[in-house]
Order: C-alpha cells, then sequence, then structure tokens
C-alpha cells in the first residue's frame, strides 16, 4: 500500500499550530501575582468582547482625585455567552467593586478577581489559585 506524503505534512502542521497555541496560553502566576492584593470600587468604562479573553476596564477614582483605569481579565466571550452574558449584560457606567490580584508588571493595570455588580452579586471570578483571595 504506497502512503500519500500529504497526509503526513497534514498532521505535522496540525501538530505545530497545537503546539503553538499551547505554547501561547500563559498561567495566573505567570502574569499575577497572589502575593500582591487589590481592592476597589469603581466605574466601568468599557466591556472588550475580544479572545483569548475579554477584558472589562473600570475607572477608580483615587484619594487625590485622579482617574485610574484597571483592567479586569474576564473570561473569552463564548464563556461569557455560555455563562448567560451578553454585549448589554455589564454596560458601561455600572459601579463595580473588585478583589483580586494585581499584575507582576509594576507598570500595567491588569487585575485579575472577583468582580461584583452594584447589588453585591457576583459577576465574574477570576482563574487566581485554589486558597487564594479567589475562592473566598
Amino acid at each position: 500500500m504506497k502512503r500519500n506524503p500529504c497526509y503526513a505534512l497534514v498532521a505535522g502542521i496540525g501538530l505545530l499550530i497545537g503546539a503553538t497555541t499551547a505554547v501561547a496560553h500563559h498561567s495566573f502566576e505567570a502574569e499575577f501575582d497572589a502575593n500582591s492584593p487589590i481592592e476597589f470600587t469603581g466605574t466601568v468604562k468599557t466591556v472588550e468582547w475580544v479572545n483569548p479573553h475579554g477584558f472589562m476596564h473600570v475607572d477608580v477614582t483615587n484619594e487625590d482625585g485622579t482617574v485610574a483605569t484597571y483592567r479586569i481579565i474576564i473570561g473569552a466571550p463564548i464563556s461569557l455567552y455560555r455563562q448567560g452574558w451578553n454585549k448589554d449584560s455589564v454596560l458601561p457606567g455600572t459601579v463595580v467593586s473588585f478583589k483580586g490580584s494585581r499584575a507582576r508588571n509594576p507598570n500595567s493595570r491588569n487585575v485579575d478577581g472577583v468582580v461584583k455588580g452594584p447589588d453585591g452579586q457576583e459577576l465574574w471570578r477570576g482563574t487566581g489559585p485554589r486558597g487564594s483571595l479567589l475562592s473566598e
């Protein structure tokens, strides 16, 4: 029986694409520091529905009156949709509270943790390690 080399080529390319995707994804510990907690209440500026995961941008007014915008990592659009979210679930202007971890990069305002709506209901739970702030 004669084998077609195209099958081997297609299989090889598929393996390379899969390996690239696996390497590109990161763990919580790679980007965030569970020993660097942060809590704030702020106003949703925008919600990005992008892959591989979305972002909720929240404006927080500091004690000196300046505004800092934090970027909370949330789920992928399909994951959010499966949990009952749609693009109108969290609108700009919504007041939310956050408790979680800062990014390891001190210049970043990326955070991962628990987001609660104005009524205290949990909107999103981040991917932090078990036993951390996120598992309360």
